[in-house]
């Protein structure tokens, strides 16, 4: 089997494409989070017949989280788009991964919590 050239305007147009892909997964991430703000928030609180506050408050923190998934996303998208324009690469930090990490185990725990106990 033989390799065939590759043409750099095909190169680029896979990397714009997997940029647009990797854009598309911040959009489904951020509305999948979205998604579980709201079954946490309304619909958990029904399902186990406990108080709804702590479950909305809860919810609230899916919600922030979303938000900023989907505007981290944005953000990272436009940057990408920069880099790739000049022909360089732009790395995601990795404080803003840690902080987003740290927001969603905090929130997972939570909810574990509120799950487990007769709150």
């Amino acid at each position: 089997m033989t390799d065939l050239p590759v043409q750099e305007s095909d190169v680029t147009r896979r990397t714009w494409l997997a940029a647009e892909r990797t854009w598309l997964a911040w959009w489904r991430s951020g509305v999948a989070v979205g998604a579980v703000a709201l079954a946490v928030g309304r619909f958990l609180p029904a399902l186990t017949h406990k108080q709804s506050w702590p479950f909305r408050v809860l919810g609230l923190g899916y919600g922030f989280l979303s938000v900023a998934v989907l505007v981290v996303g944005g953000f990272r998208q436009r940057r990408t788009a920069d880099a790739l324009r000049r022909g360089s690469f732009t790395a995601l930090t990795s404080q803003l991964v840690t902080w987003l990490t740290a927001v969603a185990i905090i929130l997972s725990i939570a909810a574990m919590v509120l799950v487990a106990t007769e709150f």
